[in-house]
Order: structure tokens, then sequence, then C-alpha cells
């Protein structure tokens, strides 16, 4: 089963808000969870500081739950 995913952010130092879309398998993951990840290789393959405004998977805003798998510490 897939989920669809919508990131909506911002590239901070130069003001640009960014959209990118995609498909992904769940592999027995929660839809937030494949989210996290894919939202972390995105900062990572970035040079600049980036800004999360909203995530939508499938359809649902999941942005509130992004941001609390943000916070939760590292296991």
């Amino acid at each position: 089963m897939n989920v669809s995913i919508e990131i909506y952010y911002i590239a901070v130092e130069y003001q640009n808000k960014i959209l990118r879309q995609g498909s992904f398998p769940l592999r027995g993951k929660k839809p937030e969870q494949v989210s996290f990840e894919w939202w972390k290789q995105i900062r990572k393959e970035s040079y600049v500081d980036l800004e999360l405004e909203k995530i939508i998977a499938d359809g649902e805003n999941i942005t509130q739950l992004m941001k609390e798998l943000e916070k939760a510490p590292l296991e």
C-alpha cells in the first residue's frame, strides 16, 4: 500500500515557498513516519535552512504529528 505525501516548506534564506510531492510505500509504517523520514532526507540534501509549513498525507493534514515527531527524543 502506498501513501501520497505533499510537503510544503520554505527555504528560509531565500524566502522561497516549495512543494515536494510523491507516492511512497508504507511497508508496515504509519504515514507520518514515512513523511518524517522523507522530510529528514529533504533537510539533509538542502544547503539552506528549511522551515516546515504543512504536510498532507493522503489528503489529511498531519503537520502537527510531524512537529511532534521532530521534538521527540531520538531512540
